[in-house]
């Protein structure tokens, strides 16, 4: 045998060896959370929460407060200026 198929041979053998010690390991860290989750009568949301208290707002879209007048195009008034808008009055194209 060459040693090219030698250590593909080795490597076969050691990723089997890594996907048993992942197994093993991930079973105990799922048996270690489900007694925590026992003891101490945690649920689901107290898990996973996260951590956002705006409810329903968040991701909402915003209304558009400019548009350039040439293109349509429009900006919430919100993050870095377009080039269209930027060093201008913005009064000249609010909506």
């Amino acid at each position: 045998m060459s040693k090219y198929q030698s250590l593909l041979a080795q490597r076969e053998a050691l990723e089997k060896e890594i996907l048993n010690a992942r197994r093993e390991e991930i079973s105990a860290a799922v048996a270690q959370v489900r007694a925590l989750v026992e003891q101490f009568e945690l649920t689901q949301k107290d898990v996973f929460s996260t951590g956002r208290t705006r409810g329903v707002t968040l991701g909402s879209k915003v209304a558009a407060k400019y548009r350039d007048p040439a293109t349509g195009k429009t900006w919430t008034g919100r993050g870095k200026a377009p080039k269209w808008i930027d060093g201008q009055d913005r009064s000249q194209f609010a909506i």
